[in-house]
Parts: C-alpha cells; structure tokens; sequence
C-alpha cells in the first residue's frame, strides 16, 4: 500500500474568480428590456401595415445594446488572469502581461502596447469627493489633537472603484511571476451583441428607405 504524496510547497489553494459588476446597471438594464419588450411588443402584435416589421427592427437594434451597456458588462479576476467583458469586446490578460491598473475619470488596465477600459468598474467622482473630505476632516482632527470615535476609528474611506482596483493591483503583484499567468492578451469581439444589433440596423434602413 502506497501513502499519498506529500503536497508539493509550490501548491496553492485554488479560490474562486471575484466578479466586478455595477448593480445600477443591471437594475436599469432589466427595466429598459421590460420596457422595450413592453413597446416593440405591443408594436408586433397590435402594429398595422410596417408597424410590426418596425417593432422587429427597433427590438433587435435596441435589446442587443441595452445589455451591452447594462448587463454584459463585468470583470473576472482569477489568481492567473483578468478577464474583462465590455460592451462589445472581452478582453482574457495574464497577469503576467498587466502593468497596471488605474482609476482616474475611468477605470482602466494597461499592458505594454494597449489600455482596456473597465466598463464594469464605473469611477464616481462624487464618491471620491467625498471620501477625501472624510481624509481631510481626520486630518484636520488629528493636528488639533481632538477625538472623534465616528471619523478616527474607522479605516481611511475610499470610494468604491478605488477599493476595487486597489484588490485588483493585490492580485496583480501576486500572479506577475506566476508561470501559469504567463502568455498574450486576447481579445473577442461579441458577435452575439454586433450581429442582431447590424440586422435590425438593416431592416431598419430598409424599412424607411421604401416606407
């Protein structure tokens, strides 16, 4: 009988991907499809002469957009790689082949040769703002020498996409020298969200050229 081997000190434990999505979005993406299915709906079923070929058109133009901007959206970060969904393209980076994450008016990963928007990540400045009023309060406490329990004893605020790429930079400098976060950046156009969105643009044109 054979005793196991012991584990090797190179291995590590395997976590999850974090997911990075925006929740505005999603919710004001399922209302504008509710609201889309509602009137390009009602225009198919109830329409007259072209109404319901319009309906068609303005459905597959509309619907295939409104989740790219709200639903597709979203950032994957494993302990090998990022991977990003934008509205119309993802993008798979090793983070072997990162140098570095920003947030400034955008969120933002940049490699040698390229920069990818975080689209998933939106950076409020409102936040930010208030974030460093918090900061500047602290500080101004702390050279008076007073006390406040509710600003000094908590964590220094930082606004929400600053937190997030601040998590994203952590995994970055973990996984850089990782061999199996070596490799290319690929990049895939989503033809799921292009092809419907082009037809109904089509037949749209169609429709009003010979109307």
């Amino acid at each position: 009988m054979t005793s196991p081997s012991p584990a090797s000190p190179s291995d590590e434990p395997v976590y999850q991907d974090r997911v990075y999505r925006s929740p505005m979005a999603i919710v004001g993406g399922v209302l504008l499809l509710a609201l889309l299915v509602w009137l390009c709906g009602d225009a198919i079923v109830r329409g007259k002469g072209n109404a319901p070929w319009f309906g068609v058109a303005g459905a597959l133009v509309a619907m295939p957009l409104t989740v790219a901007f709200t639903l597709r959206p979203a950032v994957f970060a494993g302990a090998d790689r990022l991977r990003v969904r934008n509205p119309f393209r993802s993008i798979e980076l090793p983070w072997g082949a990162v140098d570095s994450l920003r947030s400034g008016y955008s969120a933002e990963v940049l490699t040698e040769d390229a920069k990818y928007q975080l689209w998933a990540i939106p950076v409020s400045l409102r936040d930010r703002k208030k974030a460093n009023r918090q900061i500047a309060r602290r500080e101004a406490l702390t050279r008076r020498g007073e006390t406040d329990p509710a600003v000094l004893g908590t964590e220094n605020p930082r606004a929400q996409a600053d937190q997030h790429i601040d998590e994203l930079r952590e995994l970055a400098e973990q996984g850089a020298k990782r061999e199996t976060a070596q490799g290319p950046v690929s990049v895939r156009w989503a033809y799921e969200i292009l092809a419907p969105a082009v037809a109904g643009a089509i037949l749209l044109i169609v429709l009003l050229i010979t109307r």
